[in-house]
């Protein structure tokens, strides 16, 4: 950390990093907040950066759907520019907004909406985009339902025979929104949605059971525990320490370390 009155110092991995996802940015901050800047960039931008496997287009992914579960829009603005930078394409980034709504509600998700509309527009890109939807008012509960079972196995017919009567509905409104109105759709393939929604729910708070649960369907789908870890940890410096150490309990109980 740079001394009083010395000139702010970031390491050369952070300032490359920086300078990779914000090319000739020029932070406000720095001159306001040179001594915070200087701590969080480091941390963020080397430290952080620095760890697992995941590669840039995966990173903003899953950052943009947590800071919409965490209902940051003025840092998802910034990240959504940033996603555009590495690589993340138009249809992606709509599909991570859509894919919210089941998981943080409309509520919460369309000032998100509008704001990427906004900043698609911006950047040259025409709207509506090319449809994405694969399932008819006619199918979308029949292929929800055989995607749930794929994803999470026997659990959902359980899910189903034990459900209360006056509860049913809900079962049906799973299979057939959240999965046969959104996961099915193309332009995300399934490994990345079920980081999608865990990216979602350990960013939400009092949602463990759910979450544990989509620990076990990325574990199905091939996202393994290390993977799960790289997700967590790249999600630190937007989410603070609690709702981080709480998905790391939620993975050790579900998938302990060998």
């Amino acid at each position: 950390m740079s001394q009083k009155g010395a000139p702010m110092t970031l390491s050369e991995t952070a300032e490359r990093n920086h300078e990779r996802w914000f090319p000739n940015h020029v932070s406000t901050l720095k001159a306001t907040d040179p001594e915070f800047i200087e701590l969080f960039d480091n941390f963020a931008f080397d430290e952080v950066l620095s760890h697992g496997s995941l590669d840039d287009r995966s990173r903003l992914m899953v950052i943009l759907a947590a800071l919409i579960a965490s209902q940051a829009l003025g840092e998802f603005k910034v990240m959504l520019r940033v996603a555009l930078t590495v690589g993340v394409t138009p249809v992606e980034i709509k599909e991570i907004v859509y894919q919210a709504v089941p998981y943080c509600g409309i509520g919460v998700v369309y000032d998100f909406l509008h704001t990427t509309n906004e900043i698609l527009v911006d950047a040259g890109v025409k709207l509506p985009l090319e449809g994405q939807s694969t399932t008819t008012s006619a199918t979308r509960v029949e292929k929800g339902l055989v995607l749930q079972k794929a994803i999470f196995g026997e659990v959902i017919d359980r899910m189903y025979e034990g459900s209360p009567t006056d509860q049913t509905h809900f079962n049906r409104y799973l299979s057939g929104n959240c999965f046969g109105d959104i996961y099915t759709r193309t332009g995300l393939d399934l490994g990345m949605r079920e980081l999608l929604t865990f990216s979602m729910i350990l960013s939400l708070r009092g949602c463990e059971p759910q979450l544990k649960g989509h620990i076990q369907g990325n574990l199905q789908v091939g996202n393994d525990r290390a993977t799960l870890l790289s997700v967590v940890t790249q999600l630190l410096p937007f989410l603070g320490y609690p709702r981080s150490l709480n998905a790391l309990r939620c993975l050790n109980e579900v998938s302990p370390t060998r």
